[in-house]
């Protein structure tokens, strides 16, 4: 009786151990960089974005982070968005051919803007800040890649300034890198794709419903194997009646 319960214990954990497995997959570990969130926007529209700053010392802070906007897709409109106890300054840069906004054509652009914390305000050890920007119209671009340096507080600085690859594995100090993607459908498209949304919809409910119903079967799998072995138990201790 002892070995039947070890048994039906040992297959009740890996049968869980498979189903976790399955349901809920393994999270890798993930990079503590300089990333820019939202990660898409699109072509010839206004961003709201945040550049996140994780602080990756054990003993300093994030003191200052300078962000520098990239010369082949230049910006017309950039404002910031005020981060308690930290100063923010912009630089800029002549720009030719002008930039063309809403019928104005503007001949300069923010070319860096510079986040500089004071008083207590630095990113302490274990903690994140983000840094909020608005900007637009964008550029016809597929992409903009912001360099960014981050200042520690013992004058350590990282360098968040290699450029993605094509088909290559991520650089060891990538920088933010922000998809600009095509203008959406016409209105007449619009049905087409709100199909294919509820189409992935269903997808995803189905998928639900036959996870959900491959738990349930486990569950009830286990639930016979318990009772199985509880009227094996009964069974042997019975006594045998006499003829």
């Amino acid at each position: 009786m002892i070995r039947l319960r070890r048994t039906a214990t040992a297959a009740a954990a890996l049968a869980f151990t498979a189903v976790a497995t399955a349901v809920l997959g393994f999270a890798g570990p993930a990079s503590a960089h300089v990333t820019v969130n939202p990660k898409e926007a699109t072509q010839g529209g206004y961003a709201r974005v945040a550049f996140r700053v994780p602080n990756e010392s054990d003993t300093a802070s994030t003191t200052k982070l300078e962000v520098v906007l990239p010369e082949n897709a230049p910006i017309g409109s950039v404002s910031t968005i005020p981060v308690p106890g930290w100063t923010v300054t912009t630089e800029k840069r002549r720009v030719d051919p002008p930039i063309d906004v809403h019928g104005s054509q503007l001949t300069e652009a923010v070319s860096k803007i510079t986040w500089t914390a004071t008083g207590d305000a630095a990113v302490k050890p274990g903690q994140f800040q983000e840094f909020g920007v608005s900007m637009g119209p964008l550029p016809k671009v597929e992409s903009m890649v912001f360099k960014t340096l981050q200042t520690y507080s013992d004058g350590n600085i990282s360098r968040w300034i290699d450029e993605p690859q094509p088909g290559g594995e991520e650089p060891e100090k990538p920088a933010p890198v922000l998809t600009l993607t095509a203008a959406g459908p016409s209105a007449s498209a619009a049905p087409a794709a709100t199909a294919v949304a509820a189409a992935d919809d269903d997808d995803d409910e189905s998928d639900g419903t036959a996870i959900g119903l491959g738990i349930a079967g486990l569950v009830a799998g286990l639930a016979g194997l318990v009772l199985g072995g509880l009227a094996f138990a009964r069974t042997r201790r019975s006594p045998v009646a006499k003829s």
